[in-house]
């Protein structure tokens, strides 16, 4: 293959990544929708629908950690394919589902799909993009993970509507096949030169430990579920995983190799990072709730004033480069955080008559934020990881990434939980529900998330002031200086 040539299949990567990134995170979130008329058609209630949901995210926590082993031993393409192949056939399978049982099967085989297509996915353009277009590469495969969750729910409930919730799924199958003819085509089938062995008290570890994090989360999203269950399930997620940390520093071949974040930058984005997303994250769930209980608002115009927040999500991505190169990294990612803090404190100042133009550059600009330091933080991850770190790196990073979507939406509906508590509402214990959250309630909970997020600023200041230049972040303003 000429370098030409070489240069035109490495061009296509990130597009080609950032597709099926956004066929799986869109129907992460695009099902919640469907909810109601799947239980309908299977003569269930919506509770024990969930376990389908449940199911899904928890097979995510489980394979994750082994995808950089797998992509090692069998080659990135190979997995890559496999792995568009396996959720796309488990589509199909959801899709014709005629029972919850069937349903939750095809859930657990989406999850193993979906576990092993995102991270090394991410590994693929990783290892083949130079530092110098590697910002650019990373903003393209990041979009889905912006822009997904906010669009998932609207057209859900459009499929829904003027369709059947059959075709949330069945809509995979095109993308999939068209997906899967390109990376026969275009990616390349990498493997390590090193032959590790599969650590298997460290997948043990590790898939205990995100289990049970990720369980205990989703129980403390439910007003109906006593909290005190939810904690002991997370605290013993967090004793797991400390003993997945020890394990991984003392073993000769970690399956998740924390010795990757001994790098300042990937550490950063991993440690301050995930208090970022997490309070983020929680406004995605919490604004919904304000506008349908705290308003009255449906369900479609909820999704219309959303619709801002993705706009604010795709028109950063136009600039997202330019930023980092006019400021440079440690300054847009401790500004933006700030900003984005600020916005989501903003969130909870909305009432049902501040004025509509208000409301929509609110959420407009908290798309901006999001956008920006999303992007940044996944650029940034890599700047100073070594090529064979790479593959270490991908791993910790889709593990930290899929633990804080979760817990996002945890820390909303906890924060939520609690300040109903303290306004004399919600029961700790459970048994309540979301109607029974009031509007004070939900300011409360966007002060929290605001908190949370403005206190993760401060860990960008450890940054050295030229973290990420070799990647042409601050490039120009340096340009000026000399």
């Amino acid at each position: 293959m000429t370098a030409g040539q070489n240069s035109s299949r490495t061009h296509w990567l990130p597009f080609i990544v950032a597709a099926t990134f956004f066929m799986e995170y869109l129907d992460t979130t695009i099902i919640a929708t469907a909810l109601p008329q799947m239980a309908q058609a299977f003569k269930v209630g919506p509770n024990e629908l969930s376990l389908g949901m449940t199911a899904y995210m928890l097979t995510l926590a489980v394979f994750i950690p082994i995808s950089g082993w797998v992509a090692d031993r069998l080659g990135s393409r190979t997995v890559f394919g496999s792995a568009i192949v396996i959720f796309t056939l488990a589509s199909v399978l959801c899709g014709i589902s005629g029972s919850v049982f069937e349903f939750t099967a095809a859930r657990i085989l989406q999850g193993m799909g979906g576990a092993l297509m995102v991270p090394v996915g991410r590994l693929i353009v990783v290892r083949n993009t130079g530092k110098d277009k590697l910002m650019k590469a990373i903003s393209t495969i990041t979009w889905p993970a912006i822009v997904a969750p906010v669009v998932g729910p609207s057209l859900g409930g459009f499929i829904t509507t003027y369709f059947s919730w059959h075709w949330i799924f069945l809509i995979n199958v095109p993308f999939g096949i068209a997906a899967l003819i390109a990376v026969a085509t275009i990616v390349p089938n990498e493997r390590s030169t090193q032959r590790r062995p599969l650590d298997m008290v460290g997948f043990f570890l590790s898939g205990t430990a995100l289990t049970s994090l990720l369980y205990g989360t989703e129980l403390a999203s439910h007003a109906e579920t006593n909290l005190a269950v939810a904690i002991l399930f997370i605290l013993a997620g967090i004793v797991l995983g400390v003993f997945s940390y020890r394990h991984g520093m003392r073993s000769a071949h970690p399956l998740l190799d924390y010795s990757t974040l001994r790098v300042p930058t990937f550490n950063v984005t991993i440690v301050a990072g995930s208090f970022t997303r997490i309070g983020i994250e929680a406004v995605p769930y919490l604004l919904p709730l304000l506008f349908q209980i705290g308003f009255g608002l449906s369900a479609f115009h909820s999704g219309l004033l959303l619709l801002a927040s993705a706009l604010g999500n795709l028109g950063m991505k136009m600039f997202t480069t330019q930023v980092l190169q006019r400021f440079g990294f440690r300054r847009v990612s401790l500004t933006n955080a700030t900003i984005a803090g600020v916005f989501v404190l903003a969130c909870g100042l909305l009432t049902a008559t501040t004025p509509l133009p208000v409301v929509v550059l609110t959420i407009f600009v908290y798309g901006l934020s999001r956008s920006m330091q999303f992007s940044t933080l996944a650029t940034l991850a890599y700047a100073d990881v070594t090529e064979a770190q790479k593959s270490a790196a991908s791993t910790l990073w889709s593990v930290a990434q899929q633990m804080t979507i979760g817990m996002g939406i945890a820390f909303g509906a906890l924060a939520l939980r609690i300040a109903s508590y303290f306004n004399g509402g919600a029961d700790l214990a459970g048994g309540g529900s979301v109607a029974h959250f009031s509007v004070t309630d939900f300011h409360w909970a966007f002060a929290m998330a605001g908190v949370l997020t403005l206190c993760s600023a401060l860990g960008y200041r450890t940054l050295a002031k030229d973290a990420g230049n070799n990647l042409g972040g601050g490039a120009r303003g340096n340009a000026k200086g000399r």
